[in-house]
Protein backbone atom coordinates (compact mmCIF):
# COMPACT_ATOMS: atom_id res chain seq x y z
CA UNK A 1 0.00 0.00 0.00
CA UNK A 2 1.34 3.65 -0.75
CA UNK A 3 -0.10 6.70 1.09
CA UNK A 4 0.96 10.22 -0.31
CA UNK A 5 1.23 13.82 0.80
CA UNK A 6 1.04 14.39 4.44
CA UNK A 7 1.27 11.41 6.41
CA UNK A 8 2.85 8.90 3.99
CA UNK A 9 3.48 5.87 3.76
CA UNK A 10 4.24 3.01 1.55
CA UNK A 11 4.33 -0.78 2.77
CA UNK A 12 4.77 -4.08 1.10
CA UNK A 13 5.78 -7.27 2.52
CA UNK A 14 5.89 -10.83 0.90
CA UNK A 15 4.73 -13.42 3.05
CA UNK A 16 4.59 -17.02 2.84
CA UNK A 17 1.83 -19.67 1.60
CA UNK A 18 0.76 -20.39 5.27
CA UNK A 19 0.03 -16.93 6.18
CA UNK A 20 -2.80 -16.71 2.97
CA UNK A 21 -6.49 -18.01 3.03
CA UNK A 22 -9.15 -17.55 0.12
CA UNK A 23 -12.44 -18.44 -0.91
CA UNK A 24 -14.75 -17.36 -3.69
CA UNK A 25 -15.33 -13.70 -2.09
CA UNK A 26 -12.50 -13.55 0.67
CA UNK A 27 -8.16 -13.32 0.13
CA UNK A 28 -6.45 -12.88 3.39
CA UNK A 29 -3.00 -12.33 3.24
CA UNK A 30 -1.26 -11.95 6.62
CA UNK A 31 -3.39 -10.00 8.84
CA UNK A 32 -4.99 -7.64 6.14
CA UNK A 33 -7.97 -8.84 4.02
CA UNK A 34 -10.23 -8.12 0.51
CA UNK A 35 -13.85 -9.10 0.50
CA UNK A 36 -16.60 -8.41 -1.79
CA UNK A 37 -19.71 -7.23 0.44
CA UNK A 38 -22.05 -6.67 -2.15
CA UNK A 39 -21.65 -3.77 -4.28
CA UNK A 40 -18.35 -3.13 -2.76
CA UNK A 41 -14.75 -4.46 -2.09
CA UNK A 42 -13.99 -4.13 1.35
CA UNK A 43 -10.24 -4.18 1.95
CA UNK A 44 -8.81 -4.23 5.13
CA UNK A 45 -5.30 -2.93 6.45
CA UNK A 46 -3.23 -3.46 8.98
CA UNK A 47 0.89 -3.19 8.55
CA UNK A 48 3.74 -1.68 9.24
CA UNK A 49 5.65 0.22 6.99
CA UNK A 50 9.14 0.32 5.63
CA UNK A 51 11.89 2.90 5.13
CA UNK A 52 15.19 2.35 4.30
CA UNK A 53 17.84 3.13 6.78
CA UNK A 54 15.08 3.59 9.51
CA UNK A 55 15.11 0.61 12.04
CA UNK A 56 11.17 1.17 13.22
CA UNK A 57 8.38 1.00 11.38
CA UNK A 58 5.07 2.71 11.69
CA UNK A 59 1.43 1.26 11.91
CA UNK A 60 -0.22 1.18 8.79
CA UNK A 61 -3.99 0.59 9.08
CA UNK A 62 -7.21 1.00 7.84
CA UNK A 63 -10.29 0.48 5.89
CA UNK A 64 -11.06 0.77 2.04
CA UNK A 65 -14.13 0.46 0.03
CA UNK A 66 -14.18 0.33 -3.55
CA UNK A 67 -17.76 0.67 -5.09
CA UNK A 68 -17.60 -0.29 -8.93
CA UNK A 69 -19.66 2.14 -11.52
CA UNK A 70 -19.07 -0.46 -14.22
CA UNK A 71 -17.96 -3.64 -14.09
CA UNK A 72 -15.86 -5.83 -17.16
CA UNK A 73 -16.22 -9.69 -17.07
CA UNK A 74 -13.59 -9.96 -19.94
CA UNK A 75 -9.43 -10.59 -19.23
CA UNK A 76 -7.13 -9.82 -21.76
CA UNK A 77 -3.97 -12.18 -22.95
CA UNK A 78 -0.88 -10.18 -22.44
CA UNK A 79 1.17 -13.00 -24.70
CA UNK A 80 0.46 -15.14 -27.52
CA UNK A 81 0.41 -18.10 -24.98
CA UNK A 82 -1.90 -17.14 -22.67
CA UNK A 83 0.96 -16.59 -19.89
CA UNK A 84 -0.11 -13.67 -18.89
CA UNK A 85 -3.29 -12.13 -18.81
CA UNK A 86 -5.07 -8.71 -17.54
CA UNK A 87 -8.21 -8.35 -15.90
CA UNK A 88 -9.69 -4.65 -15.62
CA UNK A 89 -12.43 -5.29 -13.13
CA UNK A 90 -13.89 -2.32 -12.81
CA UNK A 91 -12.75 0.48 -15.40
CA UNK A 92 -14.32 3.43 -13.30
CA UNK A 93 -15.75 3.27 -9.62
CA UNK A 94 -16.14 5.44 -5.91
CA UNK A 95 -13.61 4.71 -3.20
CA UNK A 96 -13.98 5.71 0.45
CA UNK A 97 -10.86 5.66 2.19
CA UNK A 98 -10.91 5.49 6.06
CA UNK A 99 -7.19 4.73 7.61
CA UNK A 100 -7.56 4.96 11.34
CA UNK A 101 -2.88 5.48 11.19
CA UNK A 102 -2.14 7.21 9.89
CA UNK A 103 -5.49 9.34 10.65
CA UNK A 104 -6.62 9.93 6.62
CA UNK A 105 -10.01 9.96 5.27
CA UNK A 106 -11.50 10.88 1.68
CA UNK A 107 -13.66 9.86 -1.20
CA UNK A 108 -13.06 10.01 -4.73
CA UNK A 109 -12.82 8.16 -8.27
CA UNK A 110 -11.38 4.83 -8.60
CA UNK A 111 -9.99 2.06 -10.42
CA UNK A 112 -10.10 -1.44 -10.13
CA UNK A 113 -7.40 -4.14 -12.26
CA UNK A 114 -5.32 -7.55 -11.85
CA UNK A 115 -2.45 -9.34 -13.52
CA UNK A 116 -2.15 -12.66 -13.23
CA UNK A 117 -0.30 -15.81 -14.99
CA UNK A 118 1.68 -18.97 -14.73
CA UNK A 119 5.12 -17.37 -14.87
CA UNK A 120 7.05 -14.73 -13.20
CA UNK A 121 6.86 -11.27 -15.00
CA UNK A 122 10.28 -10.89 -16.01
CA UNK A 123 9.63 -14.43 -17.70
CA UNK A 124 7.36 -12.90 -19.77
CA UNK A 125 8.42 -9.72 -20.40
CA UNK A 126 11.01 -7.01 -20.74
CA UNK A 127 9.13 -3.83 -20.52
CA UNK A 128 5.42 -2.54 -20.45
CA UNK A 129 4.24 0.81 -20.04
CA UNK A 130 0.56 1.55 -19.04
CA UNK A 131 -1.87 4.27 -18.35
CA UNK A 132 -5.67 5.18 -17.48
CA UNK A 133 -7.51 8.18 -17.82
CA UNK A 134 -10.92 8.83 -16.71
CA UNK A 135 -13.18 10.80 -18.97
CA UNK A 136 -16.37 12.29 -18.73
CA UNK A 137 -18.33 9.30 -19.80
CA UNK A 138 -16.02 6.38 -19.82
CA UNK A 139 -12.25 5.45 -19.13
CA UNK A 140 -8.96 4.60 -21.31
CA UNK A 141 -6.61 2.31 -20.73
CA UNK A 142 -3.42 2.03 -22.98
CA UNK A 143 -0.95 -0.71 -22.17
CA UNK A 144 1.96 -1.45 -24.24
CA UNK A 145 5.81 -3.02 -24.02
CA UNK A 146 8.26 -5.65 -24.91
CA UNK A 147 7.93 -9.18 -24.30
CA UNK A 148 10.72 -10.80 -23.34
CA UNK A 149 11.47 -12.49 -26.83
CA UNK A 150 11.48 -8.71 -28.31
CA UNK A 151 8.27 -8.56 -29.87
CA UNK A 152 6.51 -5.59 -28.91
CA UNK A 153 2.63 -5.01 -28.46
CA UNK A 154 0.28 -2.22 -27.90
CA UNK A 155 -3.64 -1.60 -27.22
CA UNK A 156 -5.58 1.02 -26.55
CA UNK A 157 -9.16 0.25 -24.68
CA UNK A 158 -12.32 2.59 -24.36
CA UNK A 159 -14.94 1.02 -21.33
CA UNK A 160 -17.70 2.92 -21.48
CA UNK A 161 -20.19 3.58 -19.05
CA UNK A 162 -21.53 0.24 -18.77
CA UNK A 163 -17.72 -1.25 -18.51
CA UNK A 164 -17.71 -3.27 -22.09
CA UNK A 165 -14.30 -2.63 -23.30
CA UNK A 166 -14.10 -0.84 -27.33
CA UNK A 167 -10.05 -2.23 -28.16
CA UNK A 168 -9.15 1.06 -30.94
CA UNK A 169 -7.84 0.18 -34.14
CA UNK A 170 -5.96 3.27 -34.61
CA UNK A 171 -3.98 3.91 -31.23
CA UNK A 172 -3.01 7.30 -30.36
CA UNK A 173 0.46 8.49 -31.20
CA UNK A 174 3.22 8.02 -28.92
CA UNK A 175 4.03 10.41 -26.09
CA UNK A 176 7.50 10.27 -24.91
CA UNK A 177 8.27 11.28 -21.39
CA UNK A 178 11.15 12.91 -19.24
CA UNK A 179 13.26 10.10 -17.64
CA UNK A 180 12.61 9.80 -13.74
CA UNK A 181 15.48 10.64 -11.44
CA UNK A 182 16.59 6.65 -11.73
CA UNK A 183 16.73 7.01 -15.28
CA UNK A 184 13.85 5.22 -15.78
CA UNK A 185 11.97 5.31 -19.59
CA UNK A 186 8.86 6.65 -19.59
CA UNK A 187 5.82 6.75 -22.33
CA UNK A 188 2.21 7.16 -22.70
CA UNK A 189 -0.22 7.48 -25.49
CA UNK A 190 -1.95 10.79 -26.18
CA UNK A 191 -3.41 12.84 -28.78
CA UNK A 192 -1.11 14.53 -30.93
CA UNK A 193 2.16 12.41 -29.17
CA UNK A 194 1.81 15.23 -26.06
CA UNK A 195 2.07 14.90 -22.23
CA UNK A 196 3.17 15.86 -19.45
CA UNK A 197 4.07 14.93 -15.80
CA UNK A 198 1.83 16.33 -12.93
CA UNK A 199 3.89 14.38 -10.30
CA UNK A 200 6.17 11.50 -9.92
CA UNK A 201 5.07 9.15 -6.97
CA UNK A 202 7.04 7.02 -7.21
CA UNK A 203 10.80 6.54 -8.54
CA UNK A 204 12.36 3.42 -8.08
CA UNK A 205 15.30 1.40 -10.14
CA UNK A 206 12.98 -0.28 -12.29
CA UNK A 207 9.33 1.03 -11.22
CA UNK A 208 7.85 4.87 -12.05
CA UNK A 209 4.26 5.85 -11.39
CA UNK A 210 3.01 9.06 -12.48
CA UNK A 211 0.41 11.52 -13.09
CA UNK A 212 0.30 12.80 -16.59
CA UNK A 213 -2.04 15.81 -18.03
CA UNK A 214 -2.75 15.05 -21.72
CA UNK A 215 -5.57 14.94 -24.35
CA UNK A 216 -7.25 10.86 -25.38
CA UNK A 217 -9.20 10.89 -28.36
CA UNK A 218 -10.38 15.00 -28.08
CA UNK A 219 -10.76 15.05 -24.04
CA UNK A 220 -8.54 16.85 -21.81
CA UNK A 221 -7.62 14.23 -18.98
CA UNK A 222 -5.76 13.50 -15.98
CA UNK A 223 -3.91 9.64 -15.97
CA UNK A 224 -2.29 7.31 -14.35
CA UNK A 225 0.85 5.86 -15.80
CA UNK A 226 3.10 3.17 -15.20
CA UNK A 227 6.49 2.16 -16.28
CA UNK A 228 7.86 -0.95 -15.70
CA UNK A 229 11.84 -2.63 -16.24
CA UNK A 230 11.86 -6.31 -15.32
CA UNK A 231 15.29 -6.06 -16.99
CA UNK A 232 16.41 -3.76 -14.02
CA UNK A 233 14.49 -6.23 -12.05
CA UNK A 234 16.07 -9.32 -12.55
CA UNK A 235 19.12 -7.75 -12.12
CA UNK A 236 21.18 -9.16 -8.93
CA UNK A 237 21.93 -5.50 -7.45
CA UNK A 238 18.24 -4.72 -7.67
CA UNK A 239 17.08 -8.56 -5.85
CA UNK A 240 20.26 -7.68 -3.00
CA UNK A 241 18.34 -4.58 -2.41
CA UNK A 242 14.57 -5.55 -2.80
CA UNK A 243 14.14 -7.26 0.87
CA UNK A 244 15.58 -3.64 2.30
CA UNK A 245 12.33 -2.23 0.68
CA UNK A 246 10.17 -5.45 0.41
CA UNK A 247 10.82 -7.52 3.68
CA UNK A 248 10.12 -11.46 3.48
CA UNK A 249 7.81 -12.89 6.41
CA UNK A 250 7.57 -16.74 5.87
Amino acid sequence: MALYGPGARWTMTERGRGSVARDADNLQIGPSSIRWTGNALEIDIEELDKRVGVPWQRRVAGKVRVYPEALNDRAFSLDPNGRHRWHCVAPRARIDVQMDQPGLNWKGSAYLDSNFGSESLEEGFRVWHWSRAHGRSGSVVCYEGIRRDGQGFASALRFGVDGVPHEEEALPPVAPLPNTLWQMERKTRADRGHASVIRTWEDAPFYARSALSSRLFGEPVVAVQESLDLDRFASPVVQFMLPYRIPRVV
